[in-house]
C-alpha cells in the first residue's frame, strides 16, 4: 500500500471552471480542489503554457467567484492538475468552506484551518 504523501485534503467538487492565459479562455470541469490546486477536466482544444501561470475561474453563483493564479503542472489526455501560486483572501474562504462541506470528517475545520497556516 502507498503511503499518501499530499498535504492538502483534495475533496470532488462538481463545478464548472474556466482556464484563462494569454488572452485566451477554455471552458472546464472540476475533478477536485485543495487549497493547493485543482485537478480539471481537460478541455477539447486547448493550448496551455506550464512555463506561464493561468488564471482559473470558478463561478459559485451570481455573486461569488474564486479566482486562483496556478501553474500547470501536468497534463494528460483526461485531466489537468495545476498548482495554485495565488489566491485572494475572498476566494480562499469560499474555497475553505467548499472543502469542509466536502469531507467526510467530523474535523474538518480544524484539519482545513492547519492545513491553512503550516508553513510550506
Amino acid at each position: 500500500m502507498t503511503e499518501e504523501r499530499r498535504r492538502y485534503t483534495r475533496v470532488d467538487f462538481d463545478a464548472e471552471a474556466a482556464i484563462s492565459q494569454g488572452g485566451v479562455s477554455y471552458p472546464s470541469q472540476i475533478v477536485d480542489v485543495s487549497l493547493n490546486g485543482i485537478l480539471l477536466d481537460t478541455p477539447d482544444h486547448y493550448e496551455l503554457r506550464a512555463d506561464s501561470p493561468a488564471d482559473i475561474f470558478i463561478r459559485l453563483s451570481d455573486e461569488t467567484n474564486i479566482h486562483m493564479r496556478a501553474t500547470l503542472v501536468h497534463s494528460g489526455t483526461h485531466v489537468l492538475g495545476f498548482h495554485c501560486d495565488s489566491i485572494d483572501m475572498e476566494s480562499i474562504t469560499h474555497l475553505r468552506r467548499i472543502i469542509e462541506l466536502n469531507m467526510d470528517d467530523p474535523h474538518a475545520s480544524e484539519r482545513v484551518l492547519a492545513e491553512l497556516i503550516t508553513p510550506r
